[in-house]
C-alpha cells in the first residue's frame, strides 16, 4: 500500500523540468524584447519632442525680435558702438548680416523694458525718468553699453551723462513728448550657433555684460536669407524687408538603429519668413 502511494506522489523528471525552464526562458526573452522595444520607442519619441520644442523656442524668439528690428527709430543713432569682450563692435545698420561672424545676425532695436519720463528740459537736452533699472534690478541705462535709447518709440538718442535719474542727451529733443512717455533701451541683439562641450547651442547676445545667453540646445544650424521689398535676394542691409530663417535641430542622443540621418541623429528643419515691420519706416 505504501509503495503504491509513493509512486503516485513522484515529482517532475529532469527532462520535464528542463522543458519548463526552456519555455519560461523563451517567454521571458519575448517579454524582455517587447519591453526594450517599447522603452526605445518611448525614448525616441521623447527625444523628438524635445528636439521639436527646441526648434520652436529658437525660431519663435528670433521671429519676434527680428520682426521688431529697427523699432524706436534707431536709425537716428546709427552707427552704434559697444565694447564687448574687450573689443569695440560697430553696427552700421538696423540688420547686420554675418555679424559678428559669418552665419550670424545682429539686429538693432528698442527692447520691451522701459522707464517713464517724469520731466523734460528741452533747453538742456535732459529727460528725467522714474527709474534706471527694470523690476528685476537689471540696469536699463548708462553711459557705456546702455547709452542708446528711444523716446516713445519715435526718436533715438545717445546718453552723454547721467546724474541721479536725469539723462543728458547728445542731440535736441522733439518738443512733443507728454509725461509718462516710455523711454526704451536700444540693444544690439546677436544670434549665433556655437559648439561647446560637443553640443551645438544657439546663443543670444545683447552685446553687454553677461555674455552669450543659451537660447536652445542641439540647434545644429541656422541660415538666414535676406529679401527686398519684391522678395528678391539682397546683399544691401538697407534694402532688407524680409528675413528667411531656417533652423535645423537634432536629437540630443544618437540612435545606432536609425539609418535615416548622419551619425544616427534625427533632425527637424523649420523655416519661416519674417517681415521686418520697421525697415523703411520714418516716423
Amino acid at each position: 500500500m505504501s509503495v503504491l502511494r509513493l509512486k503516485r506522489n513522484k515529482g517532475l523528471t529532469l527532462i520535464e523540468l528542463l522543458v519548463a525552464m526552456a519555455i519560461s526562458a523563451v517567454l521571458m526573452a519575448a517579454m524582455y524584447r517587447t519591453f526594450i522595444g517599447q522603452h526605445r520607442a518611448y525614448t525616441v519619441q521623447e527625444q523628438v519632442v524635445d528636439m521639436q520644442q527646441n526648434a520652436r523656442v529658437a525660431i519663435n524668439r528670433m521671429m519676434r525680435e527680428i520682426r521688431m528690428a529697427g523699432f524706436g527709430n534707431v536709425s537716428m543713432v546709427l552707427p552704434v558702438q559697444f565694447v564687448v569682450y574687450g573689443q569695440t563692435r560697430t553696427f552700421y545698420h538696423v540688420i547686420n548680416p554675418d555679424t559678428p561672424v559669418a552665419g550670424s545676425i545682429t539686429i538693432i532695436t528698442a527692447t520691451e523694458d522701459f522707464a517713464n519720463i517724469t520731466n523734460i528740459d528741452l533747453q538742456n537736452k535732459k529727460v528725467t525718468v522714474n527709474r534706471l533699472t527694470n523690476p528685476e534690478g537689471t540696469p536699463l541705462f548708462d553711459t557705456g553699453k546702455r547709452k542708446y535709447i528711444s523716446i516713445g518709440g519715435l526718436e533715438g538718442h545717445e546718453i552723454t551723462n547721467i546724474v541721479g535719474t536725469d539723462l543728458t542727451l547728445k542731440d535736441n529733443l522733439r518738443p512733443n513728448h507728454p509725461m509718462n512717455t516710455p523711454v526704451f533701451p536700444i540693444r544690439a541683439i546677436s544670434y549665433q550657433v556655437l559648439i561647446e562641450d560637443n553640443k551645438t547651442i544657439l546663443r543670444r547676445d545683447e552685446n553687454i555684460e553677461g555674455g552669450r545667453q543659451p537660447l536652445a540646445e542641439n540647434i545644429e544650424n541656422i541660415q538666414f536669407e535676406y529679401l527686398d521689398a519684391n522678395a528678391n535676394p539682397t546683399v544691401n542691409p538697407t534694402d532688407i524687408r524680409m528675413v528667411r530663417a531656417t533652423v535645423t535641430a537634432r536629437t540630443s542622443m544618437s540612435d545606432p538603429e536609425f539609418k535615416g540621418g548622419a551619425g544616427g541623429f534625427r533632425r527637424r528643419t523649420i523655416a519661416s519668413n519674417i517681415l521686418v515691420r520697421n525697415m523703411g519706416v520714418n516716423p
